[in-house]
């Protein structure tokens, strides 16, 4: 005779949990949300959520997983960690955030030309370029995004930071042709390499 509990926790545990479990950063953290709120009221965000996260994890649970991988709320986590630090049950919110977010990327779900979105991805490459970020060419990227004439628009439209930037001697513009880089360039490209690699080894199913 099958045991009910048992049939109770499968019938719980969806494909969709399984699959954030198996391919999100923290995501076996997911089944231990108790929806109390916390995180939703402790998030300087939260009013901008579509989705907050008790929310996304009640979504997974109940295996939406089109509606949570679309959505732009996992994008908005500014990684203040007022949730992580908060949360009666301890859960590493922050990091499954930016996990779901990254996972919605490499399977090409997330939302096209979303402004936190668009930003991540930026920051993401410019530094991992070199290996440090290169300030000015992460807001040129970011300013002409959009194109040509929205580029040139937007700079305008900043000009006195930029000015003010100048003259306390916080923006270099000779940074754009070469800026500042890590001394083991070829070091961090090796590194980050061999990362993709064992991560891709996790994330590859067993037979």
């Amino acid at each position: 005779m099958s045991d009910p509990n048992v049939s109770a926790v499968e019938q719980y545990r969806n494909n969709f949990l399984r699959e954030v479990e198996e391919n999100v950063d923290e995501g076996q953290w997911v089944k231990m949300c108790m929806q109390c709120g916390v995180c939703a009221g402790s998030c300087p965000l939260g009013e901008h959520w579509e989705h907050s996260p008790q929310k996304l994890f009640m979504m997974i649970r109940a295996g939406k997983r089109e509606a949570v991988l679309s959505t732009n709320s996992m994008w908005m986590c500014t990684s203040c960690y007022n949730c992580v630090v908060r949360c009666p049950r301890q859960l590493p919110i922050t990091q499954i955030m930016h996990g779901l977010a990254a996972y919605a990327h490499r399977l090409g779900l997330a939302p096209k030309m979303q402004p936190t979105r668009d930003f991540s991805i930026q920051f993401w490459e410019n530094c991992t370029r070199t290996g440090r970020v290169n300030e000015l060419r992460l807001t040129i990227g970011l300013y002409f995004r959009d194109g040509l004439v929205a580029g040139f628009k937007k700079g305008w439209s900043m000009r006195n930071v930029a000015f003010g930037l100048l003259k306390a001697k916080r923006l270099n513009p000779f940074e754009l042709f070469k800026g500042h880089e890590c001394k083991d360039r070829k070091g961090i490209q090796a590194m980050l390499k061999k990362a993709n690699e064992i991560d891709a080894r996790k994330k590859r199913p067993t037979t």
